[in-house]
């Protein structure tokens, strides 16, 4: 959400940065947010000239009361209780009118960093840089699932009966597998100065629209019957909304946590869930890692987060590529954002693996997350990026080091959360 100050002060700015995300039915909110603004402050300074006057001719009943001037009095108090009647009317439009204004500017796209380049949706996604040699070696690489399935790592088919499509049982070496690759991401960060955290994996609403877009929320989050509480779809969602409605002092920052979670996502409008594998499900692991720093040293903490990603999977000999997501592909949110994104030698492409999002001050002003600076408060910048989430992570893992008979090479920093294995042999 952009500050109504800065959209008051720059409404052409504001519509373009609209038109850049190809939001065109959303121009016409900008004029209607200031036109209620106008009428916001309009009704403000009308309910302060009326309660000043109030108050001094209120001064003057007592007077008039103790001269005899009874009917003097008797006026002065009809006009009291009209101008007391007049500022209930006048509060509750500026409850409606405050109320509109929220949801609109909810609903308003973030304003994007210069250097992201416009573009429809993520057909025109960039692409920055590889990192590692992408190989398609001489024999066929099986489906993932059939990976899984001969090291009897992989039942759909009781999962189905149990909850349905989009959810899974891994077992043996691969539940071990998918363990050790959650441990390792967790150290790996901790070894890079993060702060370790197990979060809350469920959220109120006010959270829950305090760190993402309607359109969002949606989508992905399941709601729990009954109850103001929401799945986490991922432990961002709760990491930050650890610090909503405080203040922070400066000299903390920055903040800088890694999470682990189980997700949940209802990926309403996604194809894919009825097909025998594990890439687009409705639960599964992850670890996150978080930011929250002074607004100049965002983007310095920006690259610093997809370069975690990336240099934890070539830790594990699977190559990566980064790719900057073009205007129309960012969540409204988001200032910035770049995927990460891990080749398949069996589709012979890349395919997502983790996403790093600088989201400015957006969550920070709708979570009321404060820096108490030298001179002022002011809002802080978040920060996420995924570390590692299997078992989609799984897919590359699997195939970049799959052997032609069919065993999987284990890279030396997963072998110590493997039990020293140097490999996952059939039967």
């Amino acid at each position: 959400m952009i500050d109504i100050k800065f959209l008051r002060e720059n409404p052409d700015a504001v519509k373009e940065n609209i038109r850049k995300k190809f939001q065109d039915s959303k121009l016409g909110l900008v004029d209607e947010v200031i036109t209620l603004d106008q009428e916001n402050r309009t009704i403000k300074q009308e309910v302060e000239a009326l309660r000043a006057n109030r108050n001094k001719v209120s001064k003057q009943i007592g007077a008039l009361m103790g001269q005899g001037k009874k009917e003097e009095a008797e006026k002065v108090k009809q006009e009291v209780a009209a101008s007391g009647k007049r500022i209930e009317e006048l509060t509750v439009r500026e409850k409606e009118v405050e109320a509109k204004i929220k949801e609109i500017m909810m609903v308003i796209p973030n304003i994007i960093d210069p250097s992201v380049p416009v573009g429809k949706d993520d057909s025109e996604n960039v692409e920055v840089q590889k990192y590692g040699e992408p190989v398609v070696p001489d024999f066929e690489i099986p489906y993932h699932a059939q990976i899984m399935e001969s090291f009897q790592g992989l039942d759909l088919d009781s999962a189905r009966k149990v909850a349905g499509n989009g959810f899974y049982y891994l077992m043996g070496d691969i539940a071990r597998l998918h363990s050790a690759v959650i441990s390792y991401a967790r150290d790996f960060m901790i070894d890079r100065g993060f702060t370790y955290c197990v979060p809350p994996f469920m959220i109120r609403s006010d959270v829950v629209t305090g760190v993402m877009s309607f359109a969002e929320m949606d989508a992905m989050m399941y709601k729990i019957e009954g109850e103001d509480l929401y799945l986490i779809g991922t432990s961002e969602h709760s990491m930050i909304g650890k610090f909503i409605d405080t203040i922070v002092p400066e000299e903390d920052l920055p903040l800088t946590l890694t999470s682990y979670s189980p997700c949940f996502r209802k990926e309403k409008g996604a194809h894919g869930l009825e097909e025998r594998g594990v890439y687009r499900i409705h639960q599964f692991e992850k670890q996150e890692m978080v930011v929250i720093c002074r607004p100049e040293d965002s983007m310095m903490w920006f690259d610093k987060l997809w370069q975690n990603t990336v240099d934890l999977f070539r830790s594990m000999d699977i190559p990566v590529r980064t790719l900057e997501c073009c205007s129309g592909d960012l969540a409204d949110l988001k200032v910035k954002s770049i995927d990460v994104e891990a080749w398949s030698p069996r589709q012979k492409k890349y395919f997502e693996v983790g996403s790093c999002s600088n989201l400015g001050d957006a969550q920070a002003r709708r979570l009321k997350i404060r820096v108490n600076g030298k001179e002022k408060k002011y809002l802080a910048h978040t920060l996420n990026n995924t570390v590692a989430a299997p078992p989609r992570m799984l897919i590359a893992f699997l195939e970049n080091n799959l052997n032609e008979d069919g065993s999987v090479n284990i890279p030396e920093v997963l072998r110590p959360y493997m039990g020293g294995k140097e490999r996952l042999v059939k039967g």
